[in-house]
């Protein structure tokens, strides 16, 4: 799969996601660092990668339909440390392998998926 990993993530998660794979690339990598929501948007559209962030903005399923992208996940944590963010990423690999993430929203949580789609 590819990833975009968004400005307000620890750069070990997109490592993380290379050591199984995937490919990678970061906000910080284009200078996107800062930009508006749909600049960054429009990149993850154009690319087709998924986006992988800690905004909440990009879970509005109004502004960011989730069938107009490869995928969206949203991790919505109480804690944003960066050991606990790499831990609930080590869920979010297992959830890859059995759960469809394209043209959907991923609301990650600590130990919890919730998965949105745009109603029929």
């Amino acid at each position: 799969m590819f990833f975009k990993i968004d400005e307000n993530l620890h750069p070990d998660v997109a490592e993380l996601l290379q050591q199984r794979g995937h490919d990678v690339s970061t906000v910080w990598d284009q200078g996107f660092q800062g930009k508006p929501d749909a600049m960054i948007a429009e990149a993850i559209r154009k690319e087709k990668r998924v986006l992988v962030t800690l905004d909440k903005d990009f879970a509005d399923i109004r502004n960011y339909p989730p069938s107009q992208f490869p995928g969206l996940i949203v991790c919505r944590l109480e804690l944003q440390s960066r050991a606990n963010v790499l831990a609930v990423f080590q869920h979010v690999l297992r959830w890859l392998e059995v759960h469809p993430l394209e043209g959907r929203l991923w609301i990650v949580e600590e130990s919890d998926l919730r998965i949105r789609e745009e109603p029929a």
